[in-house]
């Protein structure tokens, strides 16, 4: 809190401790309540509201389903061992091909950052492949690997690659030529480099773009199952849309946004357990 005495030549600016300064913790829960009490309003007001809407017939509950009918059929079918399945299939091919696509993303991502000849020779080309919708790409992973799993995994990785290509390239290159030099001058080897260097001026924008990646993932999987399988939430969603059976679609819908929400959460942990040096992220009511 800032104060300045009125009406007088000279002036005195006072700055006296906010309730920030002089109750810290409690001012950080009152804003984490606050933050969490939004986070939970706002969704559940907009499903009031479609409840609303259903049953009052404002809008066609053939076509969208109340949420109560949507957690109804979605019980029924958990419990009935009907869904389990689906969401299986979709988990083991997000998590299969974002294995895969971050691994060779980070890897290639490091070996173009350090070499300047190899980032030359390669850039162009995989940022030519980068705009390319993915699911253009689904016809020659069927070619290259044949109806079933093969082409699931190698769409999500491909998408999981670029990401983490990207972000490990631009992480790399940015670090200061001064953090190299140091490292030199003490004689570090290849890999106490790697180690001491480039992995903890790098690792914090490297998971940022895995986080991003593992959303898209999830993107990609399911329109990959709309196309070319036979079980997985995609396939789910679009098959119970032939079937006009759209309770069943907008449980696969539910399950989707679970799905990525989950998934990203366990990215975004995950980095704040291997890299506790760098900034919390502000916007989920960090201080």
């Amino acid at each position: 809190m800032t104060t300045i005495a009125p009406d007088r030549e000279d002036a005195v600016l006072v700055r006296r401790p906010g309730p920030q300064e002089l109750h810290p913790v409690r001012t950080h829960r009152r804003r984490r309540a606050l933050e969490l009490s939004l986070a939970i309003a706002v969704p559940l007001a907009l499903i009031l509201w479609w409840q609303l809407a259903a049953t009052q017939g404002w809008i066609d509950p053939r076509v969208y389903p109340a949420p109560s009918t949507i957690f109804s059929d979605g019980w029924d079918r958990a419990t009935a061992g009907d869904l389990w399945p689906d969401v299986w299939a979709t988990t083991r091919r997000v998590l299969g091909g974002y294995a895969i696509g971050t691994a060779a993303g980070y890897a290639l991502g490091l070996l173009m950052g350090s070499l300047s000849l190899v980032r030359a020779a390669l850039e162009p080309l995989l940022d030519a492949l980068y705009v390319v919708p993915k699911l253009a790409l689904l016809p020659i992973f069927l070619n290259m690997f044949g109806l079933g799993e093969g082409p699931q995994l190698a769409l999500v990785a491909a998408t999981v690659f670029f990401f983490v290509w990207i972000s490990t390239m631009s992480a790399v290159v940015a670090i200061p030529s001064g953090h190299r030099d140091a490292g030199q001058v003490f004689g570090a080897s290849p890999w106490q480099m790697f180690r001491h260097v480039l992995l903890p001026a790098s690792l914090p924008a490297v998971l940022v773009g895995a986080r991003i990646a593992a959303g898209v993932a999830v993107l990609v999987i399911v329109a990959s199952e709309q196309i070319a399988a036979t079980n997985g939430l995609g396939h789910l969603i679009f098959d119970s849309r032939a079937l006009f059976q759209n309770d069943v679609m907008f449980v696969g819908i539910v399950c989707v946004a679970v799905l990525g929400v989950v998934f990203s959460e366990l990215v975004r942990v995950a980095g704040r357990l291997l890299t506790p040096w760098a900034p919390r992220d502000r916007g989920r009511g960090q201080s």
